[in-house]
């Protein structure tokens, strides 16, 4: 069994009753998906990931295909190969494995626009990146940090998150180039990054989106962890390799925008880490404090990361935190 964020996953055998109903080969491996019910953090545009693997594995031939949707669950290929967070979130990454990174953004993008689930009513026109930036801004606030203000709202105020911090964010980054939408995944980072033979496929499209390509290019910067050397490197390979495919105008603004959209990652982060580390911890937390310790760690790098494009003030210690998350699970205990 593979925990995750979102899904519980369950990698199987299949027999060959089932395979022949899967249209697998018998004794084969699948993945049975289960979505989790769990805080919502992450956009999600298109309810199904089927919906999207259709039309994602039709041009990247190695992402593994969903062989049936359940309704409550999913069956899918299982890809063979090593896990990139099995190295830890600091192994270094190396340029062959970023070229080959650059190369999955630029086959993302041929992915045509035309055969993508249809979008919701309210999203922002093609070209409109500051509209994208704003849905992503209004998702944040209304639907993650509002709806939780009752339940997280003293643990926001006690590690200095304001009510108005993305309205702080909001006056003070734009975007200032317009870039035509693609298809984005959104969440290429090492858990989501299977290796085998010098080759990668980026698995689980559930937050798959449609908008500027630079969102996705700055979730990936943030989330792989890479050093500031890396990101550099990063931003070159992607934007020579866009260049290179006849992508240029996907690269316009680069330079401009992309500090936007890592600015606005470090911002709703800041609440992902605060909802996740609290609710993360066991009902029994308090008899070991360990597990106080590694949340508040979680806690105050969300904060210092979010410190500037929020324009926090008042950012505590690592010992006030600790209390606030103590304070935080003694009222959930009630």
């Amino acid at each position: 069994m593979l925990r995750g964020h979102h899904n519980i996953n369950y990698v199987l055998r299949s027999g060959p009753v089932l395979a022949l109903l899967l249209g697998a080969v018998p004794f084969a491996r699948f993945k049975y998906r289960v979505p989790l019910r769990t805080v919502e953090v992450v956009p999600r545009i298109w309810p199904r990931e089927a919906e999207v693997l259709r039309v994602v594995c039709r041009y990247l031939r190695e992402v593994p295909p969903c062989l049936a949707d359940l309704g409550d669950g999913s069956v899918h290929r299982y890809r063979m190969g090593r896990v990139l967070s099995d190295g830890g979130p600091l192994e270094n990454v190396g340029d062959a494995l970023m070229r080959s990174f650059a190369s999955f953004f630029v086959r993302t993008a041929r992915v045509p626009v035309a055969e993508l689930p249809a979008r919701p009513e309210d999203w922002p026109e093609d070209g409109d990146t500051q509209g994208f930036l704003d849905w992503l801004v209004r998702f944040t606030e209304e639907r993650v940090h509002g709806p939780n203000r009752d339940r997280f709202g003293a643990l926001f105020d006690a590690v200095g998150v304001p009510k108005d911090a993305m309205a702080r964010f909001a006056a003070h980054h734009r975007c200032r180039t317009s870039r035509p939408f693609r298809l984005l995944h959104t969440d290429v980072h090492r858990a989501n990054i299977i290796v085998r033979g010098g080759r990668l496929t980026v698995i689980d499209w559930e937050l798959a989106i449609f908008g500027d390509p630079l969102h996705d290019l700055a979730t990936h910067l943030v989330r792989m962890a890479y050093d500031k050397q890396e990101q550099v490197r990063m931003t070159e390979l992607w934007a020579e390799a866009m260049v290179k495919a006849g992508f240029a105008p996907l690269t316009a603004g680069l330079h401009e925008d992309l500090p936007t959209y890592v600015a606005f990652e470090y911002a709703q982060s800041v609440f992902t880490d605060v909802l996740r580390a609290a609710t993360d911890l066991p009902e029994d937390a308090d008899g070991d404090a360990d597990h106080f310790q590694a949340a508040a760690d979680r806690v105050q790098r969300a904060i210092r990361r979010a410190r500037e494009p929020l324009r926090l003030v008042d950012v505590p210690g690592r010992e006030q935190i600790v209390e606030a998350l103590r304070a935080w699970h003694g009222k959930r205990a009630e």
